[in-house]
């Protein structure tokens, strides 16, 4: 089982807070800025679907990879409720699927990026993307930021929700390792069934790798990619010491 497997199940519980409508509305905007004639999306790391339903509704025609098979199966649940654009989910390993097809553009978020947490990771991911896009076609991530992890360092966070059916306390514990440019991310939560009181616990590790720019652009013309923009996510700031999450956008 992935290391999403078992917190797949409350995965889009977990993210509810999580803005995906201004996600994909900023993917849309980058798109039609970089690669305006767009009709055909790639989404490497798609978790559950959510970004990909959205930018169907703009009318692009979304494939979704993931790793994670709860991941896809909770995607796949919601295919009939989606009447704009063409979505298809697959199973795969971004680091070295290959689907034979090409898109006019890729995308990678959520920081799946840095759980490529070595170079050949990292540079196996963007051979995936390059292979995957046509002449000139765009390709847009995100990740954590190098100069603003070892900054603003990551600390122990709680987090608490519910619903309906359940009642949720995640505890995230970091570690850094800087001599890998990692952070370890334990997660421990506690899941409460509110009708049978009975608790359940997960516990998982994410390690997760932070980049620096120029890595990121070596990186990214070893395979073949250009820089054409980068920023901080949503926000459109230039990098710097407090931009712990930043976009890339890259052409082939």
């Amino acid at each position: 089982m992935s290391v999403f497997g078992l917190y797949s199940r409350y995965y889009d519980l977990l993210y509810r807070d999580k803005d995906y409508q201004a996600e994909a509305g900023h993917i849309h905007k980058l798109i039609q800025k970089y690669g305006p004639d767009t009709k055909t999306v790639i989404d490497m790391g798609c978790g559950t679907g959510r970004h990909d339903f959205l930018l169907a509704e703009y009318g692009y025609n979304v494939t979704g990879i993931d790793m994670s098979k709860e991941m896809l199966d909770a995607a796949r649940s919601r295919l009939p409720q989606s009447k704009n654009g063409q979505l298809r989910f697959f199973e795969g390993d971004i680091r070295d699927i290959r689907l034979n097809e090409k898109f006019d553009a890729a995308i990678s978020l959520f920081h799946v990026v840095s759980y490529q947490i070595t170079n050949k990771d990292i540079e196996a991911a963007f051979a995936t993307a390059r292979a995957h896009l046509k002449s000139c076609g765009i390709f847009i991530f995100d990740c954590w930021y190098g100069p603003a992890v070892l900054t603003d360092r990551p600390a122990v966070r709680i987090k608490r929700l519910e619903d309906d059916s359940v009642s949720i306390i995640r505890i995230a514990e970091p570690v850094i390792h800087p001599n890998e440019n990692r952070v370890d991310v334990n997660y421990h939560v506690l899941i409460i069934d509110k009708t049978t009181k009975k608790a359940e616990e997960l516990k998982e590790t994410h390690k997760m790798r932070y980049l620096f720019k120029p890595e990121i652009d070596f990186f990214l013309k070893n395979t073949g990619l250009d820089i054409l923009e980068s920023a901080e996510w949503l926000s459109g700031r230039d990098l710097g010491f407090e931009t712990w999450g930043v976009c890339f956008v890259a052409r082939g």
